[in-house]
């Protein structure tokens, strides 16, 4: 029988404890650069993994909180299978925990835990009070018939139960296409002296060999697979589902940013011009209107482009209409994909 991959992802707002429960989850410590570790906040995605009481291995995407990290969030949230809606028992529902909602509903990602962190703050009748809150505040989301974990990151209490009740939502999760052609947007690029260029990303289908001969688009560079790591162990060949890292030959790190994919050659197009079905968010508040200039996210990339309505001269809020965007640079993308539009200023999340 095949193994199967999974990727948990958190969301919530600020502060709420989304690495602090990472680290109790699994010993491992997400906030790699410097200024997160002093600003306590987390600016870039971070990575861990999670052995299962039934002995699955889990990959974990710990992503900001912060409202001027979005952009670093969505990034995270490609291929999440299943997700950690984190609030804080001492605050509740926050600004930017409906926003992660919104993209997540987007996003079409519906399997979930909500954790009530930071227990340890608070006593029972209040925490009481905030599970019924958070309760009534999820009606009408995808969130609104998940479980909830109350945990505290700081000393522990809970965290077994959360280990368990992750155990037995992963097994409704279908599992990514391991086979067909290899799609792997990228989340990050580094270079490591004597072996090059690495690129690091949640593998959304296919599988990844050494020495097999890939793509990069929309850039259409050519290379070659040098060594593979998942888990920061290095494999031969990794699968669609996992978290992995690609030692790429023939490419200089400034050919290469964010955003990009890795293909297998031909099989995926990229262009400027995509067909949409845009589903206006009821929380929008404003209509989409005719040449909208708008932030389109789409895998791991960002780019800005203008809405063509093709029916109507507007979408108004709760409401869906076919378009087309026009893009100020080429992007990857296939039939059915999911993707997030935000407002060009303020960068709000508002459709998709």
């Amino acid at each position: 029988m095949k193994k199967r991959h999974y990727l948990i992802g958190t969301a919530g707002h600020v502060d709420h404890g989304k690495t602090k429960l990472i680290r109790a989850l699994t010993g491992i410590e997400t906030d790699r650069l410097k200024e997160e570790q002093q600003r306590g906040i987390s600016i870039e995605l971070g990575f861990a993994h999670l052995a299962l009481p039934s002995g699955r291995d889990v990959g974990i995407v710990d992503v900001p909180g912060h409202e001027k990290f979005v952009r670093q969030m969505l990034a995270g949230a490609t291929g999440m299978d299943m997700v950690l809606l984190v609030i804080a028992a001492d605050e509740g529902i926050m600004p930017q925990t409906r926003e992660h909602l919104d993209i997540l509903t987007l996003l079409g990602v519906s399997r979930g835990i909500v954790v009530i962190n930071k227990t340890d703050l608070v006593d029972s009748d209040w925490l009481e009070f905030i599970q019924e809150e958070v309760r009534e505040g999820l009606k009408g989301t995808v969130f609104e018939q998940a479980p909830i974990f109350p945990v505290s990151a700081s000393n522990g209490q809970g965290i077994s139960e959360l280990i368990q009740g992750i155990d037995q939502i992963i097994d409704e999760v279908e599992t990514k296409t391991t086979s067909g052609p290899v799609r792997l947007p990228v989340d990050r690029v580094f270079s490591i002296q004597g072996f090059g260029t690495v690129v690091t990303g949640t593998l959304h289908n296919g599988t990844v060999r050494l020495g097999q001969e890939l793509a990069i688009e929309p850039e259409h560079i050519m290379a070659k697979v040098r060594s593979i790591q998942v888990h920061n162990e290095k494999v031969e060949e990794a699968e669609a589902g996992q978290r992995v890292a690609i030692n790429l030959a023939g490419v200089n790190l400034s050919d290469i940013d964010r955003g990009a994919v890795v293909i297998t050659p031909g099989e995926y197009p990229s262009g400027n011009i995509l067909d949409l079905k845009i589903y206006n968010m009821k929380s929008a508040e404003k209509p989409l209107v005719q040449r909208q200039r708008v932030r389109f996210h789409i895998g791991t990339v960002e780019v800005l482009g203008r809405i063509h309505l093709l029916e109507q001269e507007e979408i108004q809020p709760g409401d869906e209409g076919y378009a087309q965007i026009i893009l100020e640079e080429p992007v990857v993308a296939a039939a059915q994909d999911r993707f997030v539009i935000r407002f060009y200023s303020p960068a709000v999340t508002i459709a998709g």
